[in-house]
């Protein structure tokens, strides 16, 4: 209100006739009283940018949590069913909450990201304290979702609408630039379904596309979405995991026990273990 009255008030000497020092207390008043409920309108306002049309806010059950993951919530994911066919979208926050009678999460498209530098080492993550689900949790590269809003990102043919959105996560969340990373780079193995209840409130229900990517990239982690990285060995990955701090993601730990080392030893042979066709059930 202070920085309104000023401009106020300096366009006042600006384009108005000249004014009596005496008249300026009253002037103040007036411009207060015009300007009072525009600051009201502002409050009400959602910070999208101007020519944008006008969003809801972060519903007020959200607010204990961090704004710009509580800002997320309001993403369309790709709701599925069983065999991965797009019936429609619903919220992010819709798609991760655990029903409290039935303990159902809404099944939802997702990715995972397993990337590799020159040497074989594989690059995991720590989730960061402001994540809604899964905090403080290790996981792979980068786990997320391809968004309805963005039309590129519901083409299914050959997963380019998955790539794409691989691409911009890890742009967004570790850093990567777009340039050095394509959609085409990504090889895409398979799909697992799973599904974990989380902390009870908050779970994961997901058909969850495979994306290998061998690559030495620079990254520059967000730490609103990402609190460590650092890259594992072949050979020491079960040391390491021990070792965590803290836990790993549901799906990551399924695919570590299930899949992942199989798919490591063979990092330069893993076309004989595409399976585009199959959803792989854990």
């Amino acid at each position: 209100v202070t920085r309104a009255l000023y401009y106020e008030v300096s366009l006042s000497y600006l384009f108005w006739p000249p004014l009596q020092t005496s008249h300026l207390p009253k002037m103040l008043a007036s411009r207060l009283n015009l300007l009072l409920p525009r600051v009201s309108w502002l409050r009400g306002c959602s910070t999208t940018a101007v020519g944008q049309k006008h969003q809801r806010q972060v519903p007020t059950e959200f607010a204990v949590h961090d704004p710009l993951q509580a800002h997320a919530l309001k993403e369309q994911c790709i709701l599925v069913d069983a065999n991965d066919q797009a019936i429609g979208a619903a919220s992010k926050a819709d798609c991760h909450r655990v029903h409290p009678e039935t303990n159902d999460v809404k099944l939802h498209r997702a990715f995972s990201v397993f990337l590799f530098n020159s040497q074989g080492e594989m690059l995991v993550q720590k989730r960061s304290s402001h994540k809604i689900t899964f905090p403080n949790t290790y996981t792979n590269a980068c786990c997320s979702h391809p968004l309805y809003e963005i039309e590129q990102e519901r083409q299914e043919r050959n997963a380019q609408g998955i790539r794409v959105a691989a691409q911009r996560r890890l742009n967004y969340e570790l850093g990567i630039p777009t340039e050095e990373l394509q959609p085409q780079d990504f090889r895409y193995l398979t799909r697992i379904h799973y599904a974990d209840t989380g902390d009870g409130v908050w779970g994961e229900h997901e058909i969850d596309y495979i994306l290998f990517l061998q690559k030495d990239v620079t990254l520059r982690p967000n730490s609103n979405e990402v609190s460590e990285v650092r890259y594992l060995r072949r050979d020491k990955i079960d040391e390491a995991v021990a070792k965590f701090s803290a836990p790993l993601t549901p799906w990551f730990s399924l695919i570590l026990q299930h899949r992942l080392k199989l798919w490591w030893d063979n990092l330069h042979q893993l076309e004989q273990f595409e399976d585009l066709s199959n959803i792989q059930r854990f």
